[in-house]
């Protein structure tokens, strides 16, 4: 039986798992799960994920959450190349630094970027303060220079020479703030180099693929016609996609 995957590709770790098996040639059958309209709460989706969030993967009658969860599960699954999750124990520490460092940094503040300067005012009908823009402009900064700085120094890669699943989970993040037209790249050449060597050892297909959608997001929330939201609605929403953490608003609002 092929491994089922279940994605949204407007969701940064839904196309990190997306692209890791395309590129590694992993069968699977890909099972949309549209975050916008709500799916993932329903009933067929949570007997799949318990936690209702998606990427999750379906093997048989085993199911998992979590995209770094099922990227290592793939990898030692399929017996992916070496690169990706290194044997030699301090590659492969590096990776996991990486991933333990990076979604309450890097995630957390380019979705923050992309709700705040697009998702925000076009769904919930509200514009977010300058005080807080400001804020997570700087807090997203802050993070883009720790990648330069601590994770990327000199190397071509976060852990050396060639890609791993640091620079995968890196890139998805990364990209995420472009969809709502925020070029993090400007101005950061070894950033923009990363990147393109990034793209290069993905594939420019797979990685256009991939980030069509997120890339579109301008020109797709053009189309909408939602009404705006109520507070309740709004928080709901929020509270949906994982983004407790901050009040993109005032309390009063």
């Amino acid at each position: 039986m092929v491994v089922e995957l279940y994605l949204d590709l407007f969701s940064q770790p839904c196309r990190s798992v997306f692209i890791f098996a395309k590129k590694n040639n992993i069968p699977f059958e890909f099972k949309k799960v549209s975050l916008m309209d709500g799916e993932h709460f329903g009933d067929e989706f949570g007997k799949i994920s318990k936690i209702r969030k998606v990427p999750a993967l379906r093997d048989g009658d085993f199911c998992l959450a979590e995209s770094v969860a099922i990227m290592l599960y793939l990898a030692e699954k399929f017996q992916t190349p070496d690169r990706w999750f290194p044997a030699d124990l301090r590659l492969r520490s590096r990776v996991n630094e990486y991933l333990s460092w990076q979604h309450m940094a890097i995630r957390m503040h380019g979705s923050k970027m992309f709700w705040m300067r697009l998702m925000i005012p076009k769904i919930m009908g509200i514009d977010v303060p300058k005080e807080k823009m400001d804020g997570a402009l700087e807090d997203l900064n802050a993070s883009l220079t720790l990648i330069e700085e601590n994770f990327l120094q000199d190397r071509p890669f976060i852990v050396g020479d060639q890609m791993s699943l640091a620079d995968l989970v890196a890139i998805v993040e990364i990209m995420q703030p472009l969809g709502a037209g925020l070029d993090v790249f400007e101005g950061r050449p070894k950033l923009s180099a990363w990147r393109d060597r990034v793209q290069a050892s993905i594939g420019k297909d797979l990685f256009d693929e991939a980030h069509q959608g997120i890339l579109g997001a301008q020109d797709a929330m053009k189309q909408l016609k939602h009404e705006p939201l109520s507070r309740t609605e709004r928080d709901v929403l929020i509270a949906q996609l994982g983004s407790q953490r901050w009040n993109p608003v005032d309390d009063s609002s």
